[in-house]
């Protein structure tokens, strides 16, 4: 183990907790919803008064004291309040408050970066205050007795006391005792009407090789098949939400037929729609489990058996635009199945490299490389004009993928300047090979030869 690596990670398990837990855990997430709700609602009173204040022309001199968006500024004002805003903070572990407070200073930073310009991504948005019935409880865990019991069937947390597993956790049990992993934090928190604790754990891992290190794959994930891999495996896609999609209507009928809140007239919502909300919550988190289960296996067999994993940088976002096909792709989890391949390379030994979002894989020729510069989506058979190859057209994408590996190995394995590719196919020329910040990528447009093919063509690289 000394010669491994420390990274941080997840260990989630199932709870059973009494009735009176249940409570003492919802009594916590309240007092987290409250100290977020107070603290937002007066950063907004003292942006609105600066606001109104320069309206008069007043010198910024003059202007209200800003109020820190820190959390130890949001802790401080806190503290000094909450005897009269809640008078029964003694009640709960600080740490309640603490995760209130410390979700409003992180959306305050990001909305604030995304306005300035130093956060990448989609625009984010001024932080909302947090409803009983729209917000998942939950309560986070810094300090105080976090630990797991002897028998690996109960963990310990503060405040709360002694809760019972439904599940072993020998898997988080075993390193703790050898001392390779240490608990940072521990999150208490419900989804789909069962309660979880998910230990945020420092781990130091061994060193792992991939079982054929010097396999290089491409995957190309799709709909049809979730993934289709360049030694010709393909990978079903299980669409658990299509399949659980006839139940959840049923479900959602029932639903609409109760009696639920309406907040105009201040009514409550009666116990049969409350327990029909239940039940729809929990086909949900059935389908999300599933899902999350499939991806899981299918990741962990491909960065444990393949040295080198070529995928796409898809513009999952941009594809949600199409009404008919944004289910489908949500249900497939495209972006996960990244995510999940990015950390689990590392741990494993390998390399993930991410070809550039314009590079067309599928209107390459895997045989011949020459590039058709349309390609219908409804053409699932990819006909090469040039030599006449017939293949799957996610399969033949799958080969290009693969390809690109030894052009990134050709380059070089540190940064190489480059510009990518742009939106333009070309049938032949260029080649462009970059590395992106915190991953290793790959763009290409014209022709590349297919792995373990040799060719006199000389590849010009743009500068």
């Amino acid at each position: 183990m000394r010669n491994g690596m420390k990274t941080i990670q997840a260990y989630r398990f199932a709870l059973d907790l009494t009735p009176g837990q249940q409570r003492d855990v919802l009594a916590h997430a309240g007092a987290a919803r409250v100290a977020h709700n107070w603290a937002l609602a007066r950063v907004k009173a003292v942006m609105d008064q600066r606001a109104a204040e320069r309206s008069y022309d007043v010198p910024d001199e003059q202007l209200t004291p800003p109020l820190s968006w820190s959390l130890p500024a949001l802790r401080k004002v806190w503290n000094a309040a909450k005897p009269d805003v809640a008078p029964w903070w003694a009640q709960v572990s600080k740490e309640a408050f603490n995760t209130g407070l410390d979700a409003l200073a992180r959306g305050l930073k990001n909305w604030a970066d995304s306005r300035k310009g130093a956060r990448a991504g989609r625009p984010v948005g001024f932080p909302r205050f947090t409803s009983r019935r729209r917000t998942a409880p939950s309560v986070r865990f810094t300090t105080g007795a976090i630990r797991v019991e002897p028998d690996r069937m109960h963990v310990v947390l503060p405040r709360l006391g002694r809760l019972k597993l439904h599940e072993s956790a020998r898997k988080l049990g075993r390193r703790l005792e050898a001392g390779t992993a240490r608990i940072m934090s521990a999150t208490v928190r419900r989804n789909g009407g069962r309660w979880h604790v998910a230990f945020t754990v420092e781990v130091e891992r061994a060193e792992r090789r991939p079982i054929r290190q010097d396999s290089v794959i491409g995957v190309d994930v799709g709909i049809k098949h979730l993934a289709v891999v360049s030694t010709g495996e393909m990978v079903d896609n299980p669409r658990h939400l299509l399949a659980a999609q006839q139940r959840m209507r049923v479900l959602g009928r029932a639903v609409s037929r109760k009696t639920g809140p309406d907040r105009r007239t201040g009514r409550c919502p009666s116990k049969r729609w409350e327990r029909a909300v239940a039940r729809l919550a929990r086909a949900h988190a059935r389908v999300s489990n599933l899902r999350r289960d499939a991806l899981h296996k299918l990741t962990t067999r491909l960065a444990r058996e393949h040295g080198t994993i070529v995928v796409e940088d898809l513009n999952v976002t941009g594809m949600l635009t199409n009404r008919r096909l944004a289910r489908h792709i949500c249900d497939a989890g495209f972006a996960e199945i990244r995510r999940q391949l990015a950390y689990k390379t590392a741990w494993n030994g390998g390399r993930l490299l991410v070809a550039d979002r314009w590079f067309p894989s599928s209107k390459t020729c895997s045989g011949c490389g020459a590039a058709k510069a349309k390609l219908a989506l409804s053409e699932r058979k990819y006909h090469c004009q040039a030599c006449g190859l017939i293949a799957d057209r996610d399969h033949n994408a799958a080969l290009n993928l693969a390809a690109l590996a030894a052009e990134f190995d050709t380059a070089g394995s540190g940064p190489v300047a480059g510009r990518g590719a742009d939106q333009k196919t070309r049938v032949r020329g260029q080649v462009a090979v970059k590395r992106q910040p915190g991953t290793t990528s790959v763009g290409q447009t014209g022709t590349v030869p297919p792995q373990g093919r040799t060719t006199d063509r000389v590849l010009t690289k743009a500068h």
